[in-house]
């Protein structure tokens, strides 16, 4: 998960520009991590995409208008109270102060705040599948988890995924097929990825990070091994061999999160009646089309979050900011 490079000194000297309680924070996005057909040029020209987890919302957005006041738009005017508010009551939990430019190291960054307590519930539970999804992938580690329920929860959002990307996935896959399956998890059902995104921003994703998924979800798959075969030599044309017996889809839909198991349970009883979750998901293990069941949830989970959070970050960002946000993603998909 933690990647150092010549950057990283770059973003402690960013983060220091912040109130500094933050308990945890990455840097993710394409300003950060090399992607296909992406020279170094256009990589130090994307915006550079930052998380902060703060235990108390409230407090760090009052310090940080103080300090930062012109990141914000006119919502500062309500005050941090409403701000806090704001971050915590729709959407995924995250407010996005974006465009914001830093001269000192010719960049521009869009950064997020998120309560820790929403943090890890959407790592627990995909409640979002919002910053669960953004862990799924290689990240830079700026601010190292304060204490072991951040690491623990990133640990579990690891080992969901590929419980879910197995579930999706058929016997036999090579494993650039599996980590393009995990990326996918928070990119299907994503409705910017109807428009503004470059429609292979998975493949482009994965293809120049293979060795830093391996490292990423080595301890996971490890673990598996009694129900997936992994080549013995890495390469992403090698075959991976699953176990699609019943009693195996049953064991990756237990480990599956909290609310994919509810949708999954609500989609099969059509909310009418109350079931054995067990029961349900037997029968599924047993359904022919599982794959479909699955799918569907979970796109159905990032639909809903990232529609929500998309309308959430227009008064966050701004009319001006949100119309060039727009322009410039449109502007770079085209240009791809």
């Amino acid at each position: 998960m933690l990647t150092k490079g010549n950057t990283a000194p770059m973003f402690y000297r960013i983060l220091s520009r912040f109130p500094p309680n933050i308990t945890f924070s990455f840097a993710y996005g394409s300003g950060v991590k090399q992607q296909l057909g992406q020279d170094a040029v256009q990589k130090k020209r994307n915006m550079i995409d930052l998380i902060f987890t703060v235990d108390n919302a409230h407090r760090w957005h009052a310090s940080n208008l103080e300090r930062n006041p012109e990141d914000y738009s006119g919502l500062k005017h309500l005050g941090s109270n409403f701000v806090a508010k704001y971050q915590e009551s729709f959407g995924a939990k995250v407010f996005f102060n974006t465009l914001i430019p830093i001269p000192e190291e010719d960049v521009m960054i869009k950064y997020g705040v998120v309560c820790t307590k929403d943090l890890l519930d959407d790592l627990t539970s995909w409640s979002n599948l919002y910053l669960a999804g953004r862990l799924h992938k290689p990240v830079e580690i700026i601010r190292p988890a304060s204490g072991s329920k951040i690491q623990n929860a990133i640990d579990t959002n690891l080992r969901a995924a590929v419980h879910a990307a197995l579930l999706l996935l058929p016997e036999k896959f090579t494993e650039f097929e599996l980590y393009r399956a995990i990326t996918n998890l928070s990119y299907a059902g994503d409705f910017r990825m109807i428009f503004g995104e470059n429609k292979d921003k998975v493949n482009n994703i994965v293809r120049p990070q293979l060795e830093n998924f391996r490292n990423l979800y080595s301890t996971t798959l490890n673990h598996l091994d009694n129900v997936l075969i992994l080549p013995a030599k890495n390469s992403d044309n090698s075959i991976c061999i699953q176990d699609h017996s019943e009693k195996t889809i049953l064991y990756h839909l237990n480990q599956l999160p909290k609310w994919p198991i509810r949708r999954i349970v609500n989609k099969q009883t059509k909310g009418r009646y109350r079931q054995d979750t067990e029961d349900i998901l037997t029968s599924v293990s047993k359904s022919s089309n599982y794959r479909e069941i699955v799918g569907q949830c979970l796109r159905a989970i990032v639909w809903q979050s990232s529609v929500k959070q998309s309308i959430k970050n227009i008064p966050s960002a701004g009319a001006t900011k949100s119309v060039r946000y727009s322009w410039a993603k449109a502007l770079k998909t085209f240009n791809m």
